[in-house]
């Protein structure tokens, strides 16, 4: 079964992620809650993770687009978010990885999801890897 938007929003969080947190070609998805910058209404995404030590990684990559996507403008106006990992919930500080932390971090993400390096030579834009640390 492959979930994808607001039904992946959905199952996830009816099953605690037993439906939709293992994804495409075994990838695993945490559910992202950012606040709308223009609406302050609260948003959810499914999202591509991996572990590094005690925090997470994600890509905001929107396959290559040359404008960013929605939910990474929202968290660089508000980095408070809300992270769901399985039946875990909990609220992290988003940031972006450094210019020393983004090659390994972004090897990481490419071991799991090859497409990332087709999507950044689709556009200009540096495509960021976006660290969710516990608050």
């Amino acid at each position: 079964m492959t979930l994808f938007g607001d039904e992946h929003v959905a199952r996830y969080q009816q099953t605690d992620g037993a439906e939709g947190y293992t994804w495409n070609n075994g990838t695993t998805i945490l559910l992202l809650t950012t606040t709308g910058r223009k609406t302050g209404a609260k948003r959810t995404t499914p999202l591509i993770y991996r572990d590094w030590d005690d925090k997470q990684l994600i890509v905001a990559s929107k396959g290559g687009a040359d404008a960013p996507p929605a939910w990474f403008l929202n968290l660089q106006d508000d980095p408070e978010v809300q992270v769901q990992i399985k039946g875990d919930k909990f609220t992290a500080r988003a940031r972006v990885a450094t210019e020393d932390e983004k090659p390994a971090m972004w090897t990481h993400m490419t071991d799991v999801w090859p497409d990332y390096d087709q999507y950044q030579k689709r556009t200009d834009r540096e495509i960021p890897i976006v660290v969710l640390e516990h608050a």
